[in-house]
Formats: structure tokens, C-alpha cells, sequence
């Protein structure tokens, strides 16, 4: 009997686990480099914005990820900006996706052309914004997600011009509405959420939030989302963005113009006769709740008939708020690739 025949076949073994496990630590270390890479990237682009001409404006925007690969925007909402979208768009980027980020008329970098133009934030003249920097961009189609303003602004574009849309994610789902429609009253516990809403109708209110912008918004950001322990870091990324010298115009008029007590443009008229039909959403869509959101939203199951295609929602748990890009980057990431699976096979 040969006795080193067993010595022999251990110490293959030994040799071909020690191998095999090599292989799968430099696996591992290619993706984890491969997403510090992309963290870096993003981090350098979202400081470093670039600029296009789009239509009535000057958009500042972030950008990540490979050219070749599919179109994502990400829309941010009030009073949030592009930071909101900085570690999941890294996570998509990662995937081959290429994300652009814009501002919103009125944040950041994001300028109008001429000083003539209205300070409009009208919910239609905002969605033309983004079909503009699509064009400029030379972007024919995208998946399209956001939140708060962003969200709504996602729902119009995938409503008014599908086939610009590939896909549609939209945090606290259907959020397209009108003045009209917002002169139903509602319940006083529905009300109260709203409370800013009505201070900004007034003057008080109007040069309250100018005297005050940064702490005004950072209590939104806490009420808002109740259960996000975010820090003093965190929040000074993005009220740089609120001193853009159109903000306090831009979100006073959004405001005003929902209530019906400010006017929007001729320009938008026919635009928001549609919008004010409630339009049902073919894309294939992807809606999102987080469990501790602090703002008004919808029940899911309010909005459910109006998207017709392929559709998922997911409600997030674990305390998450009102901006759930940011408090659940991951998860918001996920629905993305989600929206994109589903309009493949849609």
C-alpha cells in the first residue's frame, strides 16, 4: 500500500482550496474597487457639475457612469437637490448605467438664459425643462425616477410623452394634480401637513422663507423624515444649492400656483388641460413608500389604477423618510434595475 498516496491528495486539496479562495478574494476586491472607483467618480461630478443650454435654461447638472451605457435621470424635489441621488447613482453607475442628475429651475447651477423670463415653477413648465435637457443632451429615451417635485415631474413626462420615458420610478407614487383639483379641502390631520403650503401664500410667509432658508428647510428635512439621523455634513451639500438667486421665486410660485393664487403662462395652458384629466401612465413603472414618511403622500392603493402597464410598489421599512434616494440608496438603486428589467420584457 502506498502511504504517501493520502499525504499527496491533502496536500492538492489543500493547494487547490487555498487557490479557489484566492480567485474569490480577488473577485470580490475587483467589485469593491470597481465601486470605490464609482464613488469617486460620482463624488468628483456632483461637486463639479457640468452646464447645458436647454430651452429657457442654463441646466447644471451631475453626471456618472459610462456614456455607451442606458440613460437614468434622477429628479430631486423640495427642499432637496442632486445630492439626494450622489451614492445611488454610484450604485448604478457601477452597473453600466450612465446617470445625469439636473438641477431644478431654481437650485444649484441651474439658471434661467434671460432675466425676462417668469420665475414659473407651474408643474408642466418644470417637466418641459427635463424634455429640453433631453434634447440638448441628445437623450432619446430614459429611465426616469425622483421624488417630491422630481416625482411628479417623472408621473408628467411619462404621461404627456411616453416615448421619451423607457421606464418610471416615482417615490410616493402618482403626484400629478392641478389648481382646481387642490381647492378640495381636506381632512384638518391632512391639512396640517401642509402647513407650509399655506404659509408661503402669504407675505409673511414669502419673506420668511427668504430671511430664513436654510433653517426653514432644514426643519422640513426633519419633519419630513423623522427617524433619518442625517448630519450637519450632510445638509451643507445641499443648501448650497438653495442659494441659487431664483429659489425663493421658484418654490414661493410653485406653491402659490398649485392653491390657484398665483398665475402660470399662456405657453403651459394646453399643457395643463391634460394634467388636469388625472392622465393614467403606461410606462412600465416602479412606486416606492418609505415607512416613516413624514410629508403629505398618497396611499398606494389611491394611485394604483392609474398605471396601466407593468407596475410594482414596494413600501420601504426601517424609518425611512420623505427623501428615500438618500435615506435608501440602495433600495432605490434596486428600482431602477427594476423598472429597466421590466421594460424589457415589456
Amino acid at each position: 500500500m502506498n502511504t504517501k498516496l493520502p499525504l499527496v491528495l491533502s496536500t492538492l486539496l489543500l493547494w487547490i482550496l487555498i487557490f479557489a479562495e484566492g480567485t474569490i478574494i480577488k473577485a470580490q476586491s475587483a467589485v469593491y474597487e470597481k465601486q470605490i472607483d464609482a464613488d469617486k467618480i460620482a463624488n468628483t461630478s456632483f461637486e463639479r457639475t457640468k452646464t447645458v443650454k436647454a430651452g429657457l435654461l442654463h441646466v447644471g447638472y451631475a453626471e456618472v457612469g459610462p456614456k455607451t451605457g442606458k440613460a437614468v435621470i434622477l429628479l430631486h424635489g423640495w427642499p432637496y437637490d442632486i445630492h439626494s441621488f450622489e451614492s445611488s447613482s454610484a450604485l448604478l453607475a457601477a452597473k453600466g448605467y450612465h446617470v445625469l442628475i439636473p438641477y431644478l429651475r431654481g437650485y444649484g447651477t441651474t439658471t434661467f438664459i434671460s432675466p425676462k423670463t417668469m420665475r414659473n415653477a407651474q408643474q408642466s413648465a418644470v417637466a418641459l425643462d427635463i424634455i429640453k435637457f433631453m434634447d440638448a443632451l441628445n437623450i432619446d429615451k430614459a429611465i426616469i425616477g425622483g421624488f417630491d417635485w422630481g416625482a411628479r415631474t417623472a408621473d408628467i413626462i411619462a404621461a404627456l410623452w411616453p416615448e421619451r420615458c423607457t421606464a418610471l420610478v416615482a417615490v410616493s407614487g402618482y403626484l400629478i394634480g392641478s389648481p382646481k383639483i387642490n381647492k378640495t379641502p381636506l381632512s384638518p390631520n391632512a391639512e396640517l401637513l401642509w402647513w407650509y403650503q399655506y404659509y408661503f401664500a402669504t407675505e409673511r410667509g414669502y419673506k420668511g422663507y427668504q430671511a430664513n432658508t436654510a433653517a426653514f428647510n432644514k426643519l422640513i428635512w426633519k419633519t419630513a423624515s423623522p427617524k433619518w439621523n442625517f448630519d450637519d455634513k450632510t445638509y451643507e451639500r445641499a443648501v448650497r444649492a438653495f442659494d441659487n438667486v431664483d429659489h425663493i421665486a421658484i418654490v414661493i410660485h410653485n406653491y402659490r400656483w398649485r392653491l390657484g393664487l398665483a398665475e402660470g403662462e399662456k405657453q403651459y395652458d394646453e399643457l395643463e388641460t391634460k394634467l388636469a384629466e388625472s392622465p393614467t401612465i403606461s410606462v412600465p413603472t416602479v412606486t416606492l413608500e418609505g415607512d416613516a414618511n413624514g410629508a403629505a403622500f398618497p396611499p398606494p392603493s389611491s394611485y394604483r389604477s392609474k398605471y396601466t402597464g407593468k407596475y410594482k410598489h414596494h413600501t420601504l421599512t426601517g424609518g425611512i423618510g420623505h427623501n428615500l434616494p438618500q435615506e435608501a440608496p440602495e433600495a432605490f438603486a434596486d428600482a431602477i434595475v427594476e423598472a429597466d428589467v421590466m421594460a424589457r420584457v415589456y
